[in-house]
């Protein structure tokens, strides 16, 4: 695994399991899981069940009413979990919960509005209480990353940061320099779910992968096995939300698992 993390700063959580994956030879699997979908009481036994089936790192989504980067699996995902009474503080309560059983790194994702509503100082410091390991806001570009700076590593939290099929080359540098942990490669334009040609994608992260010093993890639209396999021939490792969250409404736990070691033998 191509791999050039700065260490001359202590490594946050992320980044010392990705130093361990590069060592092992190993790909990351991310698994994205909406907190309290579909049922409130689902988010912990959902995501064990991620751990024990293989997949190195979970990505715990935030509701929120106007998920602008989501497509309508995850919107609706989003909604239901609202209706099911979720709130940042719950979220926490789930994390440490998750803790207790597992040291799989643990990154939020979610928007602007509740962070700030929440208060950011607050946030981050109830977000490392709680054992969460990275952030992820899909809304904020790279000029505004500094006012979270600050309280994000003061509390070990990485602020990892997306680029995308139409990200210039100059501007990706400057991107993997301001993320930590990696860097999210949105694999299509459009929201979640979107998939874009294989090729294509192949195409595109092998352009990121001559940037960025960061491991380069490619998200949005990856539904199978065989795009698991393709995709991470060339990328240090995949994240997968809206067809995790389909079989998660549609099938059984046993069936969830064993989907997801399918999509780590494949990797």
């Amino acid at each position: 695994m191509k791999s050039e993390l700065n260490l001359l700063e202590t490594p946050f959580h992320i980044e010392e399991k990705f130093l361990e994956f590069r060592q092992q030879n190993k790909k990351a699997l991310t698994i994205f899981l909406t907190a309290g979908y579909p049922k409130k009481e689902s988010t912990v036994p959902l995501a064990l069940l991620c751990a024990e089936a293989g997949v190195d790192i979970l990505e715990i989504g935030m509701p929120f009413s106007d998920p602008l980067a989501d497509g309508p699996v995850i919107q609706e995902c989003s909604q239901q979990a609202l209706l099911n009474g979720v709130t940042l503080p719950w979220i926490f309560e789930q994390v440490k919960d998750i803790r207790h059983h597992t040291n799989i790194p643990i990154v939020l994702m979610g928007y602007l509005s509740p962070i700030l509503r929440y208060g950011v100082d607050k946030f981050f410091a109830d977000a490392h209480s709680a054992g969460v390991d990275g952030l992820i806001l899909p809304e904020v570009p790279l000029e505004e990353v500094a006012r979270f700076e600050g309280s994000a590593k003061s509390n070990a939290i990485a602020l990892i940061l997306l680029v995308t099929p139409t990200t210039p080359s100059v501007r990706v540098r400057e991107i993997d320099k301001k993320t930590r942990g990696f860097l999210y490669c949105v694999s299509a334009t459009g929201v979640t779910g979107h998939s874009a040609a294989e090729d294509e994608v192949i195409k595109h992260v092998s352009r990121i992968k001559k940037i960025a010093k960061h491991p380069v993890l490619v998200g949005f639209g990856i539904n199978n096995a065989e795009q698991a396999h393709a995709i991470s021939s060339v990328a240090d490792g995949i994240i997968i939300g809206s067809a995790f969250l389909k079989l998660v409404k549609e099938s059984s736990m046993d069936s969830v698992a064993q989907w997801l070691r399918g999509i780590r033998a494949e990797m």
